[in-house]
């Protein structure tokens, strides 16, 4: 198994996540890491952990043990949803970046499905989080995305998606550009809502995400 199951002792909830830490990582080293948080899909909540592994940056990191991040996706409680869970992930963050060696310039957010949701909605309550957010067949509230008018952010969606519609992505996209954002939109013209599987397996994104460095 490539990532641990750790349940935050600093979350009133307990809430359990999974931990990617590369195989290459040494706690003795002064060497510093960069840090992905992915927020799962709907259909990953409940209290099976290995749920989380069927899609996004977990699924990834399973299959790809050397990307080049320490990565942690918490699971979200059956029936709930994101937002009403920002405090517990931000605790688990602070109990990650106390226990390993974590580049605090180079934090991203990343999330898929509902998890796109979340993305939007922790990045704009937590403005000065995260280098770069990477929202993947999602959508949110446009009013409140001028917060992060400093924060490069890079959404994908698929034209055909039925369950999250693309228009949801086009309101925070033109909301945001409207508020002067840097902001990247890749829409994939036949792909519906599981575009993440081209998303996360395309090399630029993280790419994209290590040429950018919070000040």
């Amino acid at each position: 198994m490539n990532q641990q199951v750790v349940t935050s002792s600093h979350s009133t909830l307990g809430m359990r996540y999974l931990l990617h830490v590369p195989p290459s990582y040494r706690q003795d080293s002064d060497e510093r890491w960069p840090l992905i948080l992915y927020l799962h899909d709907a259909t990953e909540r409940g209290s099976n952990i290995d749920l989380v592994k069927t899609s996004g940056i977990a699924s990834v990191v399973e299959e790809q043990r050397d990307l080049p991040f320490i990565t942690v996706s918490p699971q979200c409680p059956e029936g709930s949803w994101w937002p009403l869970h920002l405090d517990a992930i931000d605790a688990l963050m602070k109990e990650v970046r106390n226990l390993y060696q974590i580049d605090e310039r180079r934090i991203y957010l990343t999330g898929y499905g509902m998890g796109g949701y979340g993305v939007w909605n922790m990045a704009t309550t937590f403005p000065d989080r995260f280098a770069a957010i990477a929202p993947v067949s999602g959508g949110g509230d446009p009013e409140a995305v001028c917060a992060l008018t400093d924060v490069p952010v890079w959404v994908f969606h698929g034209e055909r998606d039925n369950v999250v519609l693309i228009r949801e992505a086009r309101k925070m996209v033109d909301a945001l550009r409207m508020c002067g954002g840097k902001v990247r939109f890749t829409i994939y013209p036949n792909g519906g809502h599981d575009v993440w599987i081209r998303a996360y397996n395309n090399p630029r994104l993280y790419e994209w995400f290590l040429s950018h460095k919070k000040p």
